[in-house]
């Protein structure tokens, strides 16, 4: 397994350690993959660490999300935003796609975000951007699946990181119906389901994983 970082390389390394102590196999490697260059240094370094296509592929690079009014905003603002979510998965997408279509088998999962249900108030373009995931996902499971490669979207609600708490953490958990917040396993299982076998005839869906938060659109 390949876990690719930008910057956080102690998180990187930790996340390999994790998948190690399981029985996987695992290297982090960094890059940019918002750039073209990038992701063929990315491909590179996968191709002589691994001797073995890329049959999974999960799509979760982000960056800062700043909350801003609409008129604080600017078109770049919102290209901030598409650059993680869209432009990235699709550069990694393409990349993977010649070895899974020879193989007729793959799965590709994108991480989106409850947001595009919920409409947060002053995050409209990251809601912006997670939006036009769905729409994505949903073209690349219809243009893909005669060739046995599978799209799916995995959306969660807030998930904590460790150690931190804030006033709204409880407001928002008050709402969810679960009255729970959701742990990081909670998606990485989730993941693991549409990436596996035991899903083999899903295709294009969104899937949310928050509680009962929303439902998939």
């Amino acid at each position: 397994m390949i876990v690719n970082y930008a910057r956080h390389v102690a998180e990187a390394e930790y996340t390999v350690e994790l998948i190690r102590s399981g029985g996987g196999v695992a290297e982090a490697i960094r890059a940019d993959i918002t750039a073209e260059d990038g992701v063929s240094a990315l491909m590179d370094r996968a191709a002589q660490t691994f001797d073995a296509p890329i049959g999974i592929l999960v799509n979760n690079a982000t960056g800062p999300q700043p909350m801003l009014a609409i008129e604080d905003s600017t078109w770049d603002t919102y290209l901030d935003q598409l650059l993680f979510f869209v432009k990235a998965p699709l550069l990694l997408t393409r990349s993977v796609l010649p070895a899974m279509k020879e193989r007729r088998a793959g799965s590709i999962v994108n991480i989106g975000s409850e947001v595009v249900q919920l409409g947060n108030p002053n995050y409209a373009s990251y809601v912006a951007a997670k939006s036009a995931m769905i729409g994505m996902t949903r073209s690349w499971a219809n243009e893909l699946a005669p060739h046995g490669i599978r799209v799916n979207l995995v959306a969660p609600g807030w998930i904590p990181r460790d150690g931190i708490f804030v006033p709204s953490m409880e407001a928002y958990r008050s709402k969810v119906p679960m009255k729970t917040m959701g742990d990081p396993d909670d998606i990485a299982q989730a993941v693991a389901f549409l990436a596996s076998g035991d899903a083999k005839f899903i295709t294009g869906q969104c899937l949310a994983v928050n509680g009962g938060n929303t439902f998939g659109i």
